[in-house]
């Protein structure tokens, strides 16, 4: 069993690769934009899937959780400043993303927005294999590298690594970043182990040489 029936991402992760160079395209603010992605026909574990996980990073600071989305998107610093994002905190930004998720279940009949992921998909117990491939991701910034362990220790080690694909597929693209074959061998067994879809671990294929 996985994840998605398109076995694409899920979770912020799979909203914040909304969140492009052109996100803006979709909404002159960012809720308005992920009101864009949140649309009526949309499979509603999907939505579920979105909100767990804002649940889950607000257990982080602030900061901590404005460092990931940042990794992990092409907003830029600026993104978390308020004006035209409407965005003032990491801590805010998540409390939105419920709240846009709670609409949209509330307005579906029969959805249960406590729906529980089934526990395998936590990965409780490959916190250790998760954070030794944070270390081992030597190109991404030391901020981001601490934001992620902590994501692993506070959140759950699922959220930490899909966390750190995106930002793997963002700062690494943007920095010319290269994966081994041996390396990616890795991630991907651990993306199998935690039942991803065929197209998660594959976005970072690309870095590898």
């Amino acid at each position: 069993m996985v994840r998605s029936t398109d076995e694409s991402d899920v979770g912020v992760t799979w909203l914040m690769s909304m969140f492009h160079a052109d996100w803006t395209h979709h909404g002159p603010t960012a809720a308005e934009a992920v009101g864009y992605h949140l649309w009526d026909e949309l499979d509603p574990e999907s939505v579920v899937a979105v909100r767990r996980d804002a649940a889950l990073l607000l257990r982080l600071p602030a900061a901590t959780i404005e460092v990931l989305w940042r990794a992990g998107t092409e907003t830029g610093p600026s993104f978390f400043s308020g004006g035209r994002t409407g965005v003032t905190s990491g801590t805010r930004w998540m409390e939105t993303l419920t709240g846009l998720c709670d609409t949209w279940l509330s307005g579906h009949a029969g959805v249960d927005a406590a729906a529980a992921a089934p526990a395998e998909w936590d990965g409780v117990e490959l916190a250790d294999p998760v954070l030794a491939e944070i270390e081992a991701a030597d190109f991404l910034p030391d901020e981001v590298g601490r934001a992620l362990t902590e994501c692993v220790r506070r959140c759950t080690p699922d959220l930490a690594f899909r966390l750190l694909l995106r930002a793997m597929q963002q700062i690494g693209t943007a920095s010319g970043a290269a994966l081994s074959p041996e390396h990616y061998a890795r991630l991907a067994a651990l993306g199998s182990a935690l039942r991803y879809g065929e197209f998660v671990v594959s976005e970072v294929r690309h870095l590898v040489v």
